[in-house]
């Protein structure tokens, strides 16, 4: 019988060893694996070789993307990059210290003492560490980025391989470096080095942690957003314009997947590929209007109290250019067309985007990209969807007031062509906002959005002054019993104070 049933177990056993050599192979092959999985989000002492392969695959998960963009699939190889051809951050012209940035910003901290212990007291790529991917941009990859030993400073590097770029896209990360090494504004990045590593271009700029407008845009409710939510978002990349235009730099990439969110529930506006400069002539103009909250108003006083004003204004009028990029559900009219835009298009993108974050769509979009275009071509006008329920939302009708004169098809009658976004901000869409203060004003309860509170900064309500929440809700609570208000039309919680909308209308007595 031991006979009989040898060979079967030898057999057996032979299968067994064969299979625990193979198992122990793909261990090994999967260890290698894993440590070259490593080696992507962490550089060792010495720099390492960035290689880029050119795909077909999305930008983002929207099947929405700009004209002429391809992704790119990271990876990285072994071998070694001559130290001999980094460029330190000093090297790069136009990096200053943007005195409005610096303030109570732990990155600067970092940054800071980073180069202060440096040989040569600059930032070198051997400083970072990288965590993870974040995502694909124009150009390249973006990845979530730590100085060492300085774990509560994080940054997004975009690292740009610059062999695998044609001409024309050499010329768009040239330009998104200038701008980015220009900006000093809290709605927009903030750049604290550029290195040119070999044939890389890696800029390091802020990250945020709530990801982008388009993807806590796709967790709300048939995709839509409140009105005081749209509110809120809307003036801060409303102000984001007016800083670029003011400085002669027309935008054309305005959509909710180039609106990233800070970790304090800000906004920052991103992708600067496809800009464009043109000159502008700052100028201040002096004007009428009619004063709101004025102590005058009442049945005994003029209701058209009127106050004189100098404003601010600085567009690029004179802009012209007939490049046809951009995402095609925000193209204006005149961009379609291919005869030459201005500064026209960064309005027409402005009225599309409040228009999708309220009705989840936007206003022209077709069954394919051309019957899109075609919409947008046409003479028709913008129409608004039927209103879910009996009662609409307040400040909905000047929200579509607003719209519509920012989708006029025509960009010499189109608000903001003329005068920018001086005359935006005073629609009545954005009445009760202080601009100064709205860095400060505490971000909308917007189901996805995780919001950082800052204990230095207080918060502060342009509507009954600086107190606490708490406070207000106990005081609106002690008013309401004594005078029996049993409803107001006005929403007085004490998130929606900041930037909700007033209506200042004088009621006639009798």
């Amino acid at each position: 019988m031991i006979l009989i049933i040898w060979p079967p177990l030898r057999l057996l056993s032979l299968l067994c060893v064969y299979i625990y050599a193979s198992l122990r192979a793909q261990g090994q092959h999967l260890c290698r694996n894993m440590d070259h999985e490593e080696s992507i989000y962490s550089f060792a002492d010495s720099d390492l070789d960035l290689s880029f392969t050119s795909v077909t695959t999305d930008r983002t998960h929207s099947a929405r993307s700009s004209l002429a963009r391809s992704s790119l699939t990271l990876s990285f190889n072994e071998s070694r990059l001559s130290t001999a051809s980094a460029t330190p951050s000093t090297a790069v012209p136009n990096i200053h210290t943007r005195p409005h940035c610096r303030h109570d910003n732990p990155n600067w901290a970092a940054v800071n003492a980073v180069t202060t212990l440096s040989s040569d007291g600059a930032l070198h790529l051997r400083h970072l560490q990288l965590l993870r991917l974040v995502g694909s941009g124009n150009l390249g990859r973006v990845f979530l980025c730590r100085l060492r030993d300085y774990e509560h400073a994080n940054f997004a590097l975009k690292v740009v391989d610059r062999d695998s770029l044609s001409s024309k896209k050499l010329s768009h990360v040239q330009t998104e470096a200038q701008i980015l090494s220009s900006l000093d504004h809290p709605f927009l990045p903030t750049l604290y080095a550029h290195l040119e590593v070999s044939h890389y271009t890696c800029l390091l700029m802020d990250y945020c942690s709530n990801g982008d407008l388009h993807s806590l845009l796709r967790k709300q409710p048939h995709y839509r957003l409140s009105v005081q939510a749209v509110r809120f978002f809307a003036a801060e990349v409303l102000l984001a314009l007016e800083y670029l235009h003011a400085k002669g730099i027309v935008y054309r990439d305005l959509k909710p997947e180039n609106i990233l969110i800070r970790e304090d529930g800000h906004i920052m506006l991103s992708d600067f590929d496809l800009c464009f400069h043109s000159d502008v002539s700052p100028k201040l103009e002096n004007g009428t209007r009619i004063k709101v909250g004025s102590a005058r108003y009442g049945c005994f006083g003029d209701p058209q109290v009127e106050e004189r004003v100098t404003e601010f204004v600085a567009e690029p009028t004179t802009a012209f250019s007939r490049s046809c990029v951009g995402t095609h559900e925000y193209l204006s009219p005149e961009l379609v067309s291919g005869n030459g835009h201005g500064n026209g298009v960064d309005w027409w993108a402005f009225g599309i985007l409040i228009y999708e974050l309220l009705y989840g769509t936007t206003p022209f979009k077709g069954g394919s990209k051309d019957s899109t275009l075609r919409n947008i071509a046409s003479t028709k006008g913008v129409r608004f969807h039927a209103a879910e329920g009996d009662r609409e939302e307040p400040g909905m009708a000047e929200a579509r007031d607003l719209i519509e004169k920012l989708l006029v098809k025509d960009p010499r009658k189109r608000l903001g062509c003329t005068r920018g976004a001086t005359d935006i901000k005073r629609h009545p869409f954005f009445n009760g906002i202080k601009w100064p203060l709205i860095r400060t004003y505490r971000p909308p309860e917007v189901r996805g959005l995780t919001v950082k509170r800052s204990k230095s900064r207080a918060n502060v309500s342009h509507v009954i002054g600086v107190s606490s929440p708490r406070r207000r809700r106990c005081l609106w609570k002690r008013l309401s019993r004594l005078m029996r208000i049993k409803g107001s039309k006005y929403s007085l919680n004490s998130n929606s104070n900041y930037y909700s909308y007033a209506n200042h209308n004088v009621r006639k007595c009798v």
